[in-house]
């Protein structure tokens, strides 16, 4: 498949989830009660201490209310719909396909995320901005550089996805797995709480996981708390780690496939 095809994929991803405007209305309603919950929390915690690694109330606000709506496009939960065509079979004919099976799902991916900017990111920046103590960026050139670090976000996230699916293959039931990285994946990249609350020992042990590429990386930018660079180049060598990863395993998978049934 050339390029176009992708591109194709991307636009029917994107039309996909305009299908579901009202549940997307509906989880920005959910996004924007947990943010206001979230704010008053940690807003509490950096009130009382004048202050916590760098962050103030004002920076508080944007850490909430940007990773709040980041997460949906990042989609940090996960997906299980490659695992149920595993299950069911259906891999078989997408592995038939004339594509390259993880490029299509990433295409399929981009697209859902291209739906979730405006529907679920840009809301609840909007809200919180207008009312609670919000900073915008200072630097001109941070907004690139944000633009840089979300798109490597998506690419990581969806190389964990990519890998929690496969497994799949060899457990044909992934809930348990699913559960476990989707509490994970919520603590070590930084939406439950900032990465740099931890004890230095551990956001030195985190900073080494994908996890905080997902959703710290890119609120760190936003809010000029860290070293760009650092955080992409960290973004950057993830990515291209899991796309490879992603692509060893499904390799490995192909000579494993047993459609039940025949």
């Amino acid at each position: 498949m050339n390029a176009g095809g992708y591109l194709k994929l991307a636009g029917a991803g994107f039309r996909r989830f305009t299908a579901y405007r009202r549940a997307a209305v509906a989880g920005l309603v959910a996004n924007v009660v947990f943010a206001v919950i979230r704010q008053a929390i940690l807003l509490a915690a950096v009130s009382e201490s004048a202050g916590i690694a760098g962050y103030d109330a004002v920076a508080v606000g944007s850490y909430v209310w940007l990773g709040q709506g980041l997460y949906s496009v990042v989609l940090l939960w996960g997906d299980s719909e490659l695992a149920g065509r595993i299950r069911g079979g259906g891999i078989v004919i997408d592995l038939c396909r004339p594509w390259d099976l993880q490029l299509a799902l990433f295409a399929g991916d981009l697209g859902r995320a291209a739906f979730a900017v405006p529907m679920r990111l840009l809301p609840p920046v909007i809200v919180g901005a207008a009312l609670f103590p919000f900073r915008w960026p200072e630097e001109l050139l941070t907004w690139p550089l944000l633009a840089v670090s979300v798109g490597l976000a998506l690419v990581v996230s969806f190389g964990l996805r990519f890998l929690v699916n496969l497994a799949t293959f060899w457990t044909m039931e992934i809930r348990g797995i699913a559960v476990l990285y989707g509490v994970v994946s919520g603590v070590l990249s930084g939406l439950t709480l900032p990465v740099d609350f931890f004890p230095g020992w551990a956001r030195t042990a985190l900073w080494c996981t994908p996890f905080p590429a997902m959703l710290q990386a890119p609120v760190t930018i936003f809010v000029e708390n860290g070293s760009p660079d650092l955080l992409l180049l960290h973004q950057a060598g993830y990515a291209v780690a899991l796309i490879l990863l992603g692509r060893a395993v499904l390799s490995r998978a192909r000579r494993k496939l047993v459609v039940q049934g025949g």
